[in-house]
């Protein structure tokens, strides 16, 4: 199979692709992928690390443009979609896959016009403004969530989960009883968690033992931060901009401060590990407040709204869930039984099916 996937900008849309491409080489030796993305977005760091190709199209945003900033897009569509065909023509992908982010628009528009078939993921449990206006071309799209169909074509849905990288399906489901507290606001950072977390830390020092804590801050807030875990009297080098190895992370926490993006809420339910999630208010929609729900509704999380979030709040949150081992378990149990691994494997096996190409043994 040849495999091209389009979109990214952030790791909620980037990881899972990374997921599917991993494990389709690893599945069959003649595979082949390539990503499209851009070369502002998170892709154009880690892909390259990863080993996996990356060709860049030259396409903005429109979220938050007036009409007549949208009307000056048209220009910039139009030669992403010459880029988009060029790249298209050059790999002959059997079939194109959209992840989300606008650099997956002018990508499957030119497929859908070079008449080659392509799919969607939708990670959030509320599709977003390319998934929803390009689904009524696709012949599938999977859906992380049950609920995100509505608006799309039930006959072309398949519920899958959002695939993960590998490592996340192998971290133990007992909580350390040392285990860290864990910090991260995406790939990122989120500066509303950055800072809130700076102000809480003096807060700490009246605990009678502190926790070990991993925060990851994103490039632009890691100075000041790791400025303030000094004066706190706190090791600096808990802080850092980007983790890496993500499903050790998991596997080393306790609990975990979070945004709620799509791809986040699949690794906490996968690992089953407890969160106190603060949504991103302004994501389209309010998708992120409508994942997190998911989660709280069932004991899995507790759901800290932005705009209630104060040093106050968190440090007494954090602190009443610290001191409760058995009710940290339990929500970490509450988790996994929402998650969904094996979606990569589920996805993969669909474009098989409509390419005709015979499923990989078991085992």
């Amino acid at each position: 199979m040849r495999l091209l996937l389009a979109g990214g900008g952030t790791g909620g849309h980037l990881f899972p692709a990374v997921a599917l491409a991993q494990l389709l080489l690893a599945q069959d030796q003649e595979a082949a992928v390539q990503f499209v993305g851009t070369a502002k977005g998170l892709e154009a760091r880690l892909l390259p690390k990863l080993g996996l190709p990356l060709q860049t199209v030259d396409m903005a945003g429109v979220v938050g443009r007036g009409w007549r900033g949208k009307l000056e897009m048209i220009p910039g569509l139009l030669k992403s979609m010459q880029q988009a065909k060029r790249i298209i023509q050059g790999f002959h992908p059997d079939l194109v896959l959209g992840v989300g982010g606008y650099s997956s628009v002018p990508v499957l528009l030119t497929a859908k016009r070079l008449g080659i078939p392509y799919l969607i993921h939708e990670q959030n449990a509320i599709p977003g403004l390319s998934n929803r206006l390009l689904g009524r071309w696709a012949k599938r799209i999977f859906l992380s969530f049950a609920n995100s169909g509505r608006g799309f074509d039930a006959r072309k849905t398949l519920v899958t989960g959002n695939p993960l990288r590998s490592g996340f399906a192998a971290v133990p489901a007992a909580l350390p009883k040392n285990g860290k507290l864990l910090i991260f606001g995406g790939s990122r950072g989120a500066r509303a968690i950055n800072q809130t977390v700076m102000d809480m830390l003096p807060l700490l020092k009246d605990w009678p033992e502190l926790p070990e804590i991993l925060h990851q801050t994103g490039e632009d807030d890691l100075l000041p931060v790791r400025q303030a875990y000094s004066a706190a009297g706190m090791d600096p080098q808990q802080v850092v901009p980007f983790i890496d190895d993500m499903a050790k992370a998991y596997a080393d926490a306790r609990l975990i401060i979070c945004r709620a993006g799509a791809t986040t809420l699949a690794e906490l339910t996968t690992c089953g590990r407890p969160a106190i999630l603060i949504p991103f208010p302004f994501a389209a929609a309010d998708h992120q407040t409508a994942n997190a729900r998911a989660l709280a509704d069932v004991g899995a999380a507790k759901l800290l709204p932005q705009q209630e979030l104060t040093a106050e709040t968190l440090a007494a949150l954090v602190g009443e869930l610290f001191a409760d081992q058995k009710s940290l378990q339990r929500m970490a149990d509450l988790g996994r039984t929402l998650g969904q691994p094996g979606a990569a494997e589920k996805i993969l096996n669909e474009c098989r099916r409509l390419l005709g190409i015979p499923l990989p043994e078991a085992g």
